[in-house]
């Protein structure tokens, strides 16, 4: 075979699957058709690292979540890389709202996360203030990373370890052969060629869908939907009146979180994401300046001092979801697929949020379905 091991995508979770699994296996690629790792999803989000408070219990979103969660502190920490361990505060703004704390401080219970706490008055006012909130919690454990740092700090652990990149080449199709996998290849130039693996991960974020299809496994329920997540700046100086994320109480079937405050590393502040489910799967990065109406008057309920032209377009990101409009939560759908007939084959499709906080919990779980 031409390759132990070769991985479809070079998002954070491909990284981090390489980096730990050329721990084990020699001769592994990883095969990415952008130019560069992160170009999609894993760098077009929040960046922050998620405590595990949302997912329902029991699930492969909770589980490795709370995992990755501590497992992303401590490579920060080993790797010197940026980051803030700068606590969330989940806020309701009236009084119809604060049932909805007491259920989000249950479900983290749930899921083995204990360190939420309720915030009196003065609390809120110490911690931020220049919110509005009727009631809050406050989770210690939430923080902001530099997502394109931990990349390349795993990109360069793989290489390291033998891994080699092939970048700006995209996966024509793949099949079984009796020793592993077929795949073939379409280069910068045009140019196809096919090589041999005994396993394959596909991980290829918003076209893991299409990946599994191409070697016949195409179920309706593996049918991702891109759903659209924009952002808008807050502009100065008026940054400077946050100091932390703040979110509001999420929607109840957890599409996305709402529109929350998110502090990066820099100190600016933006506001996002939202959720708009795209008639079709495309690649649709524009922000809708028209959108900066409902942005303001969805979080000017906690901020009240916000007005609306102290907002900015920023960017958009797609998140590659399982759950259709208007349909239950979904888990991640991780899976080794010998049972339908594909050895050696691991399938990671609609792998959203808290994907970047659990990478490195999903690596070792993927390890653990290759033993």
């Amino acid at each position: 075979m031409d390759s132990d091991l070769t991985i479809i995508g070079a998002g954070v979770v491909g990284l981090a699957i390489a980096a730990k699994l050329s721990e084990r296996f020699k001769n592994v690629f990883v095969i990415e058709k952008h130019h560069l790792f992160g170009q999609e999803t894993s760098s077009r989000n929040s960046e922050v690292i998620h405590a595990g408070i949302y997912y329902p219990k029991g699930s492969l979103k909770a589980k490795l979540c709370v995992e990755g969660k501590k497992k992303l502190y401590e490579f920060c920490d080993e790797y010197e890389l940026p980051y803030s361990n700068c606590g969330k505060v989940i806020v309701a703004t009236s009084k119809d709202e604060e049932p909805a704390l007491d259920l989000i401080l249950c479900k983290a219970k749930n899921n083995g996360v204990d360190d939420l706490r309720f915030l009196n008055q003065d609390e809120i006012a110490e911690l931020e203030p220049n919110i509005k909130a009727t009631k809050a919690l406050f989770s210690p454990s939430t923080g902001i990373i530099e997502s394109h740092s931990f990349m390349k700090q795993l990109e360069t652990i793989a290489v390291n370890n033998g891994v080699q990149m092939v970048y700006h080449t995209e996966v024509l199709d793949l099949s079984k052969i009796d020793t592993g996998y077929n795949i073939l290849l379409k280069e910068a130039d045009g140019t196809s060629f096919s090589f041999t693996a005994k396993r394959v991960i596909n991980s290829a974020g918003l076209e893991s869908d299409t990946i599994s299809r191409l070697l016949g496994i195409d179920r309706p329920e593996l049918k991702l939907h891109f759903c659209k997540g924009q952002y808008f700046r807050i502009n100065p100086p008026k940054n400077k009146l946050l100091n932390r994320l703040v979110y509001p109480v999420p929607d109840p079937n957890m599409v996305a979180l709402g529109i929350h405050v998110t502090v990066d590393l820099s100190k600016g502040v933006k506001l996002g994401p939202d959720a708009t489910y795209l008639d079709s799967n495309e690649y649709d990065y524009k922000v809708d300046p028209l959108k900066q109406k409902v942005f303001h008057e969805s979080v000017k309920r906690f901020l009240p001092w916000l007005e609306f032209d102290d907002l900015s377009p920023e960017m958009a990101g797609l998140r590659p979801k399982l759950q259709g409009l208007g349909d239950e939560v979904r888990d991640f759908y991780i899976e080794e697929e010998t049972e339908k007939g594909f050895p050696s084959f691991v399938n990671l499709i609609g792998i959203e949020s808290p994907g970047l906080t659990a990478s490195l919990a999903i690596a070792d779980h993927v390890n653990n379905l290759l033993e």
